[in-house]
């Protein structure tokens, strides 16, 4: 079954992304404490998810062990291929959410990470983008479903 994983927010840009237990997301604003929460949110901006693994294939690849929260990604997943969900309705505990476009790798994650590789291994694998349509609170061990 598909589930939440980990769980992260960082409050600025250039910030480690620091692991809690739950995050508060509010309709069509994002995960409230991170870097990218504002009140008119542009859905590309509002929540993202990334499954663990493609994390642990990236790590085993290269003999890495990259924390998966180093990713800068909100949600990580375990059980679920986000690829398949763009356009689609899904439930991640009690909060709806929509994916709207596949997370591609930036050059930041690259320079972070110290991994020139980055952007190649992760172009089809970096996450997905969701517009948040419900208030509540993720926690880890939350359900992912697919509602449509």
């Amino acid at each position: 079954m598909s589930e939440v994983y980990k769980l992260g927010i960082s409050i600025k840009n250039n910030q480690p992304v620091n692991e809690v237990n739950s995050i508060d997301v509010l309709t069509n604003q994002g995960v409230v404490g991170d870097r990218h929460f504002k009140e008119f949110n542009d859905p590309y901006n509002q929540l993202s998810l990334i499954e663990s693994e493609n994390i642990d294939y990236y790590n085993i690849k290269y003999g890495l062990n990259i924390p998966y929260l180093d990713f800068r990604r909100n949600v990580v997943t375990r059980g679920i291929q986000l690829n398949d969900l763009v356009g689609k309705k899904l439930l991640v505990g009690n909060v709806e959410l929509e994916g709207i476009d596949l997370c591609r790798p930036c050059r930041h994650l690259t320079e972070v990470l110290k991994q020139d590789n980055i952007l190649k291994e992760f172009l089809r694998r970096g996450g997905l983008r969701c517009q948040v349509l419900s208030s509540s609170s993720i926690k880890i061990g939350d359900k992912i479903k697919v509602i449509d």
